[in-house]
């Protein structure tokens, strides 16, 4: 079991609420110990800012009710539970499935969920509209998943000839099915509905309309005599204000796209040297960085494509995409980070900041620029965590191609993240595998392209 501690919470006095709607006058606790898993839709860190669709939620929750909020991290769903029935922790703020089973042992509350599985196939005019028209069709699968065993009973339903195909692979995720079949290598695939609308998130031209399940209902839960905290959650739940957070929350989350808004497939062209509008700002603040001005214009490119109103999902602002909590460690407001130049400014010492942590670890320069481009993209914690993982597994923790991204890569996978090396939980590296790669190959075209207009 992990433990992270986070005072959540901006006052400075915890007052003592009563549950209104509870029978009684229980007080609420001055901290809540809130129990998660590490995963993409409940909790997560990404650049340093702790994130996740249920912690947000829950924050939400507790900032309501005046009080802090202590987190403590369980290795998986069945540790979560006992974690409850124990005492250990208040209540479990990731969706819990309310089977017979969960139902015996917590009380489950707050707004429930509701999925199905789904089929992930390429959206075109061919879909797969209905499942009797899988039959003749191979369908791919993690073997010994959940989804191996609807596929085999989907397939008993329609009266055979489904070809099911389950790979035997203990690194392999059924995420990383839905990217293949985005990349065209796969088929079809089968996964749970909001795993499926967080990964078009990632991948926009898949199509996961079709059902292939009955709806299975989860929600956060509480232990069996904390039927006074389940109804102060109910009630905070059912309000109109909070349920228009949620709402917002959840299209974050599940509605909006994860790429990146800079052109990461075709390179800008330069025309007499000059890259972009902001090169005046990026040759001013390369020293403060450590680098070429042709690798903050690198970065920007991907990052924004040099758009001064670029916002990501996760609240980066500007042409470097900088987090607002990046911004305040350096003394400059969110509302300020619309300015180009405090957001270049911002953006440079926070890469010479990461460059400074890095130095002892990289003593390579080249190898080094990798790992902060890395840091920059995901947050130092993770590629600390992709380093410790490399050096267990046989791979060089200093050298980025092919060993320390090879070992972020497995940072999606529960069995690697919840290693005793890793700190920063989960971490979909992806495209921060693929953000390096994008980054150093602009500022090589950039830095070409400037050095031939120059001469």
């Amino acid at each position: 079991m992990k433990w992270w501690l986070a005072p959540l919470c901006a006052a400075w006095f915890f007052a003592l609420l009563a549950c209104a709607a509870c029978s009684g006058s229980h007080p609420l606790p001055r901290t809540l110990r809130v129990g998660t898993i590490y995963s993409p839709t409940s909790f997560f860190i990404l650049r340093g800012d702790t994130l996740g669709y249920d912690y947000e939620r829950i924050s939400d929750f507790a900032a309501d009710k005046g009080i802090a909020l202590e987190v403590v991290v369980a290795g998986n769903m069945r540790e979560l539970v006992d974690m409850l029935q124990r005492g250990e922790i208040d209540v479990a703020a990731v969706e819990i499935p309310q089977t017979a089973e969960y139902k015996a042992q917590v009380l489950g509350c707050g707004a429930t969920n509701e999925t199905t599985q789904v089929l992930v196939q390429p959206a075109g005019d061919s879909l797969v509209t209905d499942v009797t028209q899988l039959v003749g069709r191979e369908v791919t699968v993690v073997k010994g998943s959940r989804y191996e065993a609807r596929l085999r009973n989907l397939d008993n339903e329609v009266g055979g000839g489904i070809t099911i195909r389950a790979l035997e692979n203990d690194t392999l995720l059924s995420e990383d099915l839905v990217d293949m079949v985005a990349a065209g290598t796969l088929s079809l695939t089968i996964i749970d509905s909001d795993l499926a609308q967080l990964s078009k998130t990632y991948n926009p031209h898949i199509d996961i309309s079709l059902q292939v399940s009955f709806p299975q209902r989860s929600s956060w839960a509480v232990a069996l005599d904390n039927q006074w905290l389940a109804d102060s959650i109910d009630t905070w739940a059912a309000s109109p204000e909070v349920e228009r957070f949620s709402k917002a929350v959840k299209r974050r989350y599940f509605e909006l796209s994860k790429l990146p808004e800079g052109d990461t497939l075709t390179y800008r062209p330069v025309e007499d040297g000059v890259i972009s509008p902001f090169d005046d700002l990026f040759r001013k603040y390369a020293p403060v960085a450590g680098v070429d001005w042709q690798m903050l214009a690198a970065i920007c490119s991907v990052e924004s494509g040099f758009k001064t109103d670029a916002r990501s999902w996760a609240g980066a602002r500007g042409i470097m995409q900088v987090m607002p909590s990046t911004g305040r460690a350096f003394g400059v407001g969110e509302a300020e980070l619309n300015d180009p130049d405090k957001n270049v400014e911002v953006a440079a010492k926070s890469l010479a900041r990461i460059d400074e942590f890095m130095r002892p670890h990289v003593p390579d320069s080249t190898e080094r620029v990798r790992f902060v481009l890395a840091s920059y993209n995901a947050g130092i914690g993770h590629i600390f965590d992709a380093m410790a993982l490399a050096e267990k597994h046989g791979h060089n923790p200093h050298v980025w191609y092919d060993h320390v991204e090879t070992a972020a890569l497995m940072k999606s996978n529960p069995q690697f993240y919840n290693d005793p090396v890793c700190r920063y939980g989960y971490f979909r590296a992806r495209e921060t595998v693929a953000y390096v790669k994008k980054v150093e190959n602009a500022y090589h075209h950039f830095r070409r392209a400037t050095r031939r207009a120059a001469q």
